[in-house]
């Protein structure tokens, strides 16, 4: 099946560029566009992509609160921030948010369609130096956070390592479905939006070194 993307950009033509880009590969289906975030929100819970490529400024509602919104309403689409801003507030908001990866729009084609993928796979995605900001601003929950069981503790130590759904569902021997269903309880016991948070988290808890966050999956600029 292909990765379902919806795109929110308040410029047509990086819309249209990207919906070009993208469905030169077939493993890719743009299920819709938006032009601000109040519409990626709205389109998000109509066509339910598996992946939204979020501006982050953009009017009516910025793309770090509809990342929230969207995060909330629909736990099983990833967002995937694509923007012209490198700063740390933006990223640690972007993160906190739920964005599972941050792109900036110089972006290679081939690096964009792979963080796509990944993002779809529920695969987190962290370069050294990006973790490295993050580890320092996102701090862990203000409330102690639930006992996580033995084994949701082994899933999110390879969701920290970058191991995809699949991945670990092949290293634990269970089913994806399992995978999913042991993420979304750890996220809901940590009281977190994202993996990226969760794999922070475990590496502050020294379930992971901070440098080998992501290390199984492609890093990103």
């Amino acid at each position: 099946m292909p990765v379902r993307v919806l795109i929110a950009d308040d410029h047509e033509i990086v819309r249209q560029g990207l919906r070009t880009l993208l469905e030169l590969d077939p493993e890719f289906e743009v299920v819709g566009e938006a032009a601000d975030g109040a519409e990626a929100v709205q389109a998000a819970g109509r066509v339910r992509p598996d992946v939204v490529l979020m501006d982050l400024l953009m009017p009516e509602l910025d793309g770090v609160s509809a990342t929230q919104l969207i995060r909330r309403d629909l736990p099983d689409t990833e967002v995937v921030a694509l923007t012209s801003v490198l700063e740390d507030a933006q990223i640690v908001a972007a993160i906190r948010a739920g964005a599972i990866g941050y792109l900036l729009k110089d972006t290679r084609a081939d690096e964009l369609q792979q963080a796509i993928k990944s993002a779809a796979a529920g695969q987190v995605q962290l370069s050294p130096k990006v973790a490295a900001r993050l580890f320092k601003e996102i701090r862990t929950p203000e409330t102690s956070p639930e006992v996580l069981s033995p084994r949701e503790s082994e899933v999110l130590r390879l969701l920290a390592g970058g191991l995809t759904n699949k991945e670990m569902a092949q290293r634990l021997e269970v089913g994806e479905k399992t995978v999913k269903t042991h993420v979304s309880r750890i996220l809901g016991k940590l009281g977190v939006q994202s993996r990226t948070q969760a794999a922070l988290y475990a590496s502050r808890i020294g379930l992971l070194p901070v440098d080998e966050l992501g290390n199984s999956a492609r890093t990103m600029a």
